[in-house]
């Protein structure tokens, strides 16, 4: 789902924002650098007498003036407009976040008034107030935007709270200028001035309305969610790990059923390792959903536990981690109902163009591992993978067989493998090619987890880290190494394989489980491999001996179990989604520029031009 990743893009500035001291005293500073600047460029509009000071009384002058009108105002209002937000049961907006807004809203105020200055200088007119007037209405209409958009209190809390900063510049500026100046009249001017702002400030709140209401209707009307609401709760989730959005999820949600496949080896009474695929989708994104499945899930059964990626795109997001329930549950049933062998086959790999399978046969069953590598590759859609299940099945006679996306060559150009995708026919003519080769007595697995400890999110790193399996069966030594992330850079695989020959292995494959937890840290797309590649790839070599010195005698048991009634995204709502907000982002690159364009030049002619009768 590209719009979701797109949207985790937005994650690093919103985590990465300055804290609440640095905003203030980058407030401070600029402000008394700005009224150092404006008194050197239009010394008329301060009321000493600027031929009988020095450099240095100009300096204090100057700056003590743009600290009273520029800083002071908007640290105030900063700090009241995070208390004014919180007391309105509103999200997100922390005092770091309220600061920093505010120090944005100043800076551009900031530029804008040294902009009048000049030009009042160039042209001989009186521009100064005006342009601090007009940039008081836009950074009211900007706070809106933001207010409105991220803290879920409507349009009209959001405007009266907007008011904030430019009523506390205005009111600073009219007390240390305004007033104080000879020769004015302050009863026609400031009658004159808050009906200029308060004029134009109504034009920019029509026209936001307008333009919201616009871009909202067709995700209103297809899905009944509402945009700003979706965007507000994913900001909470990013910043406060909220699972709001997941409520939202529900409204949509679809129930489906799908697939699980368990392989599980058994020591003894004892459970030594499970390797999971669940036919469900890791997503949508951070931890909503069931964006973080694979680490859920493995943490839920008292033996080392891999979860693959199975065949599943983002039609397959469960609405909330309560659905990764239902999967333990149909693993719990197939660990009881599964039957098991002592006899394996080597693992075995067959190719047809791009697409390459591993199988590997335990008993009457069978394990294969798809991929595209080095060829880029994405999701590969359920029912392909129902496809070639089925049909491995019936060719090599299994009772049970579970597949497998490694999803190991990540290309930003590949989308989906869905059905009639020539892709989807090279891996059926693939499965074509299987024969059953023999099977041989024993069976023996060693684990190992490594959690990467020196790495983390930012290096497409999730919490479950590395786990690698290597099973021993027929003079052969397979490691199945797993690592909990979004997709591999493409070409890495082979790196990692080449990395390993000299270990004491036969055959190597390298799988991600697409964990989307990784996604709120980076852009949409962090795929492992992006970063640190040698400390990654020496962590792999370090996991595999430890799994070959752990190498130990086990049964095998394989079962494919039904997962009924999860509920997740669907088919129809996910391609909805998509597509409702593509067409949102379409008709708002046409009506932003158009609704906006005009209210700005109706405000500066409203404010430059307009003289009283």
């Amino acid at each position: 789902m590209s719009s979701m990743s797109s949207l985790a893009g937005l994650s690093k500035y919103i985590r990465t924002l300055p804290k609440t001291g640095i905003s203030i005293f980058s407030m401070i500073f600029i402000s008394f650098i700005v009224g150092v600047l404006i008194f050197f460029i239009n010394p008329k509009y301060f009321i000493v007498d600027t031929f009988d000071i020095s450099i240095l009384e100009k300096i204090f002058y100057g700056g003590a003036y743009g600290f009273g009108v520029l800083g002071i105002s908007s640290i105030i209002s900063g700090t009241i407009v995070q208390h004014w937000v919180s007391s309105m049961k509103g999200i997100n907006l922390k005092t770091k976040h309220a600061m920093f807004l505010a120090m944005i809203s100043m800076v551009f105020l900031s530029i804008v008034t040294i902009i009048g200055a000049i030009f009042s200088i160039i042209f001989n007119g009186n521009y100064v107030l005006n342009s601090c007037l007009f940039a008081c209405v836009l950074i009211f209409a900007f706070n809106i935007l933001v207010l409105w958009s991220t803290s879920s209190i409507g349009l009209i809390k959001s405007a009266f709270i907007s008011c904030i900063q430019p009523i506390f510049v205005i009111s600073m500026w009219i007390i240390i200028t305004f007033i104080s100046q000879t020769g004015t009249k302050p009863e026609f001017q400031l009658f004159t001035m808050f009906f200029k702002i308060i004029v134009a400030g109504l034009v920019f709140l029509l026209a936001i309305f307008s333009f919201i209401t616009i871009i909202e209707s067709p995700l209103k009307k297809n899905l009944g969610l509402g945009l700003l609401d979706l965007l507000s709760l994913f900001i909470a989730h990013i910043n406060e790990g909220s699972k709001s959005l997941e409520k939202l999820f529900e409204e949509i949600g679809e129930p489906i059923d799908t697939l699980v496949g368990v392989l599980s080896f058994k020591k003894g009474n004892e459970i030594k390792a499970i390797f999971i695929s669940p036919f469900v989708h890791p997503g949508p994104i951070g931890d909503i959903g069931g964006a973080n499945m694979p680490s859920i899930l493995s943490k839920r059964f008292n033996s080392f536990t891999m979860v693959a990626h199975g065949p599943s795109t983002h039609d397959f997001n469960p609405v909330s981690t309560n659905e990764i329930d239902k999967i333990e549950s149909a693993v719990k049933d197939s660990l009881e109902e599964m039957e098991y062998s002592q006899y394996s086959s080597q693992f075995i790999r067959y190719s047809t163009k791009k697409a390459k399978i591993g199988i590997q046969f335990f008993g009457k069953n069978g394990l294969i591992l798809a991929t595209f590598a080095p060829y880029g590759s994405d999701d590969i859609e359920f029912g392909v993978g129902l496809s070639l299940m089925m049909k491995s099945k019936f060719k090599c006679d299994l009772e049970n067989s579970i597949v497998v996306d490694c999803h190991n060559s990540f290309d930003e150009e590949s989308g989906r493998l869905l059905s009639g995708n020539p892709k989807m026919f090279q891996l059926l003519d693939t499965v074509d090619k299987i024969k059953k080769t023999e099977q041989n007595k024993g069976i023996s697995i060693g684990c190992c987890h490594d959690l990467m400890d020196d790495l983390n999110k930012s290096n497409g790193v999730g919490e479950d880290g590395l786990k690698v399996m290597v099973i021993e069966t027929a003079d052969q030594r397979t490691a199945y190494i797993l690592f909990d992330s979004n997709n591999m850079l493409r070409g890495f695989r082979e790196k990692i394989i080449e990395a390993v020959k000299d270990l004491d292995l036969d055959e190597v494959e390298v799988m991600t489980t697409d964990t989307h937890s990784v996604n709120t840290l980076s852009s949409g797309y962090n795929p492992i491999g992006q970063t640190k590649q040698n400390e990654i790839i020496e962590y792999v070599k370090l996991s595999c001996k430890k799994a070959i010195n752990d190498l130990e005698e086990v049964e095998a048991g394989v079962k494919t179990k039904r997962i009924i009634g999860i509920n997740t995204f669907g088919p129809n709502n996910s391609t909805e989604l998509i597509s409702t907000i593509s067409s949102i982002v379409a008709v708002s690159k046409l009506m932003a520029p158009l609704i906006f364009i005009l209210a700005i030049l109706f405000a500066f002619i409203w404010i430059f031009f307009y003289k009283p009768i």
